[in-house]
């Protein structure tokens, strides 16, 4: 009895010896491959750095590729030291189908998230037009990007249908054109009147130098002239600049003595 004892510990001793050099290699692929992965980590924290990528995109990224890495290491350590690795990518496999049936809806809109934070077509602060609704970008988080639009309401957007739909950044180009339009009688001298308003929007500080603003007769019709004026502004002050202007330009042609168009109004005699 004792001699089969010694036999089977023999046995065990040999496979275990013979193991040893297997289990060293599968945790010395374990250490360094933990270890790149802690340098490609520190890598691209660097690189997201100098290209100034928003923070939630940083950490989503880097932990995807954390956790990415460590699993193939994870497989290749358990292939290295006899395991099934079938079962285990099986295992993942379905555990991520599963995951992503579920989570359908959100992974649009998680996708669309990292598109625009990747390839920012807009940023925080800008002014867009996107899925009908205009305003001020006030954050873009991971799964939706909030505007706040001009009567102050907050419009929370879903990041799968911005960024596969249209998306009209009216701050891109750092100035928006100011368009308004004005009508006076026909009877008026176009050139006075158009002197008048560069001379208004000019006194405007508000007002850019460059692009020049425009001062153009777009339409002359019976009874009246359909005047166009387009000046510059920054997009901080557009809406200030459109509505000053109005009221100046009133004004200014009041104590010139211009007459702005006034519809006639029909009457019906019985």
């Amino acid at each position: 009895m004792g001699e089969k004892v010694m036999h089977y510990i023999d046995l065990w001793l040999d496979k275990v010896i013979g193991f040893l050099p297997t289990l060293f290699f599968g945790l010395l692929v374990f250490v360094i491959g933990f270890w790149v992965v802690r340098r490609i980590d520190k890598m691209l924290g660097r690189y997201f750095n100098r290209r100034n990528y928003e923070v939630s995109l940083q950490s989503f990224i880097r932990s995807l590729v954390n956790y990415g890495l460590k699993i193939i290491i994870i497989i290749t350590v358990a292939g290295i030291i006899g395991l099934p690795t079938t079962s285990l990518v099986a295992v993942f496999g379905a555990a991520g189908l599963a995951i992503g049936l579920a989570l359908q809806g959100s992974l649009a809109n998680f996708a669309g998230g990292v598109l625009i934070l990747l390839f920012k077509p807009f940023k925080v602060g800008d002014i867009i037009t996107a899925q009908g609704e205009s305003g001020e970008v006030k954050e873009i988080q991971i799964f939706n990007t909030i505007l706040r639009t001009q009567d102050n309401r907050l419009v929370i957007l879903p990041n799968g249908a911005v960024s596969n739909g249209t998306i009209i950044n009216v701050s891109k180009m750092g100035s928006l054109k100011v368009d308004m339009k004005i009508k006076i009688e026909l009877s008026e001298d176009i050139e006075t009147v158009r002197q008048i308003i560069l001379d208004i929007l000019a006194k405007d500080e508000r007002v850019l130098k460059e692009p020049a603003a425009t001062v153009v007769v777009i339409d002359i019709f019976e009874g009246g002239s359909l005047i166009a004026i387009r000046p510059y502004a920054k997009v901080s002050d557009y809406w200030n600049v459109c509505n000053d202007t109005y009221v100046n330009i009133r004004k200014a042609l009041i104590e010139n003595n211009i007459k702005m168009y006034i519809p006639k109004q029909i009457t019906f005699q019985e």
